[in-house]
């Protein structure tokens, strides 16, 4: 089994840019996170849009539905920020026959007390079990995008009924 992983941009690869404390999407920092835990499923990691969330348009939706719809692989990680992953994972549920794990953090995997590692690992593990469909992975839980939202106050993922 192979897992592809979709770098997008998002909070996850932001690095400080300048004096006035403001950030911008860097390089991914996935092969880091997956090195250093040591994981030895194989992989394949492409970086495809580098945005912060919010500078997401549809046009770039449409892109990565139909990278994700032509891409061979059955079991794929995009890694995406938090402010509009769920979006994007309600888009991809049109997309049949994969497992499509979304995972992103609420500080950059940069900083020292990230969610990045754990995400990225859990992200990882769940791909491998779930059944076909777009998820959400984040905060130790898996999330239907239909029935999730970003908690902003609690800098977590929850449900809604």
């Amino acid at each position: 089994m192979k897992i592809k992983i979709y770098t997008i941009g998002g909070t996850i690869d932001k690095v400080y840019f300048d004096k006035k404390s403001t950030y911008k999407v860097g390089a991914s920092v996935v092969r880091e996170i997956l090195n250093e835990a040591n994981i030895t499923v194989d992989y394949e990691i492409e970086s495809i849009i580098q945005k912060d969330s919010l500078d997401m348009t549809d046009d770039d939706r449409r892109q990565l539905l139909e990278k994700i719809s032509a891409d061979p692989h059955n079991r794929i990680v995009i890694t995406h920020g938090t402010d509009t992953m769920i979006s994007s994972a309600q888009r991809l549920k049109k997309v049949k026959d994969k497992t499509i794990v979304f995972t992103g953090s609420m500080q950059p995997a940069r900083f020292r007390n990230s969610d990045a590692v754990f995400n990225v690992g859990f992200a990882m593990g769940a791909v491998q079990t779930l059944a076909p469909g777009s998820y959400i992975c984040m905060n130790g839980k898996i999330f239907n995008p239909d029935k999730a939202r970003k908690n902003v106050d609690a800098e977590k993922f929850e449900n809604i009924e």
